[in-house]
């Protein structure tokens, strides 16, 4: 029997919604399952996205034989552009996912020297000591995947993202008797998608969804404008089938979803009859009731389409009144202000906004709690580790776990970085490797740090204040009373006096400890000191201050 340990270490995706990635170790093999991004949190200011902390890996890199991608949403593949250039491993997935990977990495410029490998459901593939085939789940975007994991210690199920959809769009409902086969068999290790373990009961079918829109084109006077996820295919596959039955044409709207429309055209993941879709330069002459608009903007992104129509600043369409705008999606938690605030917008030019809260127009792609139970039933993992989800719906999701007779010790809540080892009668937590957030800020990865998003807050919320103080080249002393600039700390004109005031408090500092420009450590930590306490006291705000020396 092996005494070596198999280990899995969350990387990213657990105790938050985002940034999914999955480390699975046994002797000389490593396979990472997904790489996806995570959208900044408010605090998270001028960060463009969060991408998972790799450090890790690239001590291992020798050992990494490839990365496997479960479906191809942007939590799961977006940090691929950023990573794969550092760790050069193949990457494994099927055909539409791959399409999208492929879309990504074009739009980064980073799909050189990429490996991209196509597998199908229920094809087994040899990594390292990992064999591992991939089976059909149901979930909000067609190619969607779960995992098992043949291992020298036993068989892991990777639920991927999951729903049980009896009647779903496109793409095959969850393959059940594949599950129910392992779980005779016998499973090691369950990891399952814990984002909706809050939620009792089952989830909605997307027939409900299609239902709403068809009404909805039969029924609106003008025209109708429909927002969704460029990755939500099976929707876009309703809105087609929905204009086709009323004669209504569609018009895709926005590069990236018109970029997912094109490719999935071409793979055959969306289907169209000829003639519905078209060009925005056909939209002349077209009657207002024969038209639908299909455009990115579900969650207030600034650049998309819909906002800026919202923001009456889209360079081809306008909002009319009498216009039928559907919001398909679920705000991304933190997300609701911004995706309430574009809503507003719309209202005021005079269109009826249809979201989740007034109409069934979006159900979401994860399972509720019944269908946790179940697959946590057909499976019989012999121990098991919630993922996906902040901390609560690990929680919840052990639970539930604990509640179809999983003991308590068998279950494992991890957070990203911890360490899960697994030998052939025992599973314990056993260490912590470093994982964190990687900032992504324009064109640089993880340059902009703790320190400075520390700054920026600090900016954004109290302010500058610049010092400038100016030293006589010959005596080394004070050439006059310091200077003083603010910005987006107080209003000047009405704290005058306190600013002169603390101009003199300065001098008098300087003047009385003596100044040389040798010191200039001293003075600054000094001119620092000085002003942030007068300031603290008068306003109960700490601006930034910098001090600034000019030799004169």
């Amino acid at each position: 029997m092996s005494r070596s340990k198999l280990k899995v270490i969350p990387l990213g995706g657990l105790s938050e919604i985002g940034k999914n990635m999955m480390v699975l170790e046994y002797e000389n093999d490593i396979v990472i399952v997904d790489a996806g991004l995570m959208f900044p949190e408010e605090e998270m200011l001028g960060i463009d996205l969060v991408i998972p902390d790799i450090s890790y890996l690239m001590e291992k890199q020798g050992k990494i034989r490839g990365i496997v991608i479960t479906h191809g949403h942007e939590d799961h593949i977006g940090a691929l552009p950023y990573l794969l250039p550092q760790l050069k491993v193949p990457v494994y997935a099927t055909k539409l996912t791959q399409g999208l990977i492929q879309v990504k990495l074009k739009a980064r410029k980073a799909i050189g020297g990429v490996s991209l490998n196509l597998v199908s459901p229920g094809e087994l593939f040899t990594l390292g000591k990992f064999k591992i085939e991939l089976f059909p789940v149901c979930h909000s975007i067609p190619d969607a995947m779960g995992m098992i994991i043949q291992t020298p210690l036993g068989t892991i199920v990777h639920s991927g993202d999951f729903k049980l959809d009896y009647t779903p769009v496109s793409g095959r409902p969850t393959d059940l008797s594949r599950l129910a086969q392992l779980g005779a068999q016998g499973v090691l290790l369950l990891l399952s998608d814990s984002t909706y373990a809050e939620l009792p009961g089952y989830t909605q079918s997307e027939q409900a969804v299609g239902e709403t829109l068809d009404h909805i084109m039969a029924n609106a006077p003008g025209r109708v404008i429909i927002t969704t996820f460029s990755s939500l295919i099976s929707r876009i596959q309703q809105v087609i089938d929905a204009a086709a039955k009323h004669e209504r044409r569609v018009f895709v709207v926005g590069r990236s979803m018109s970029d997912t429309v094109r490719m999935a055209l071409e793979l055959g993941y969306l289907s169209a009859p000829d003639g519905i879709l078209g060009r925005l330069d056909e939209l002349r002459g077209l009657p207002q009731d024969r038209i639908v608009f299909v455009t990115t903007g579900s969650q207030g992104e600034p650049t998309s389409a819909l906002v800026r129509m919202g923001n009456r600043d889209h360079r081809q369409l306008h909002i009319h009144r009498g216009d039928t705008i559907i919001i398909s999606a679920t705000p991304i938690p933190g997300n609701e202000a911004v995706v309430n605030r574009v809503v507003d917008n719309l209202f005021k030019q005079g269109a009826r906004v249809l979201y989740s809260k007034l109409a069934p127009v979006h159900v979401h792609g994860h399972g509720s709690q019944e269908e946790l139970k179940l697959l946590l039933n057909l499976v019989k993992p012999k121990y098991f580790m919630p993922i996906h989800g902040e901390y609560r719906h690990l929680s919840l999701h052990a639970s539930l776990a604990q509640s179809v007779g999983i003991p308590k010790d068998n279950t494992f809540v991890l957070e990203d970085g911890d360490i899960l080892e697994l030998g052939p009668q025992m599973a314990k937590i056993s260490g912590k490797v470093s994982s964190g957030h990687v900032y992504v800020d324009g064109l640089s990865v993880g340059d902009v740090g703790g320190v400075v998003l520390r700054n920026r807050r600090m900016l954004s919320k109290d302010g500058i204040v610049v010092a400038i103080i100016a030293i006589n080249r010959q005596t080394g002393k004070l050439a006059g009373r310091p200077d003083i600039v603010t910005r987006g700390f107080v209003d000047t004109r009405k704290f005058k006096d306190m600013i002169e005031e603390s101009r003199d408090l300065l001098a008098r500092t300087l003047n009385h400890s003596g100044v040389h420009a040798t010191e200039w450590n001293f003075i600054n930590n000094k001119v620092r000191d000085v002003l942030d306490r007068f300031y603290y006291e008068r306003t109960k705000r700490r601006p930034m201050i910098l001090p600034f020396m000019v030799r004169v």
